[in-house]
């Protein structure tokens, strides 16, 4: 399915029990957007849909729409921290093609 890196997992929890959310978790999966056709969707929420198919990984939930998996297959989420910005950086094989500034992509 995916994979959720153990510093992404901490963010996940510490973000849903900041929260107070016991069942929360990060949804993820695609949104249209960018020049070059679909963004990311990452937003907590604070318990799954129905239909969703939920990954848990290092005491971590992910939420995907069955609909989204076949886009997202083996990417891996991670918790990247730099000097000016904090952020999930996703490394997906499904991708094809980038645009110019990296924030949409094609499959």
């Amino acid at each position: 399915m995916i994979t959720v890196t153990e510093t992404a997992a901490s963010q996940i929890k510490r973000v849903a029990e900041q929260k107070g959310w016991s069942d929360a978790g990060l949804r993820f999966g695609l949104k249209d957007g960018g020049c070059s056709g679909y963004a990311y969707l990452i937003e907590f929420e604070e318990k799954a849909d129905a239909e969703d198919l939920v990954h848990e990984q290092h005491g971590a939930r992910v939420f995907i729409h069955p609909m989204h998996l076949v886009f997202v297959e083996g990417s891996t989420i991670d918790w990247k921290i730099d000097p000016f910005t904090s952020q999930f950086e996703v490394t997906n094989p499904q991708a094809k093609r980038f645009c110019g500034c990296g924030e949409s992509f094609d499959v």
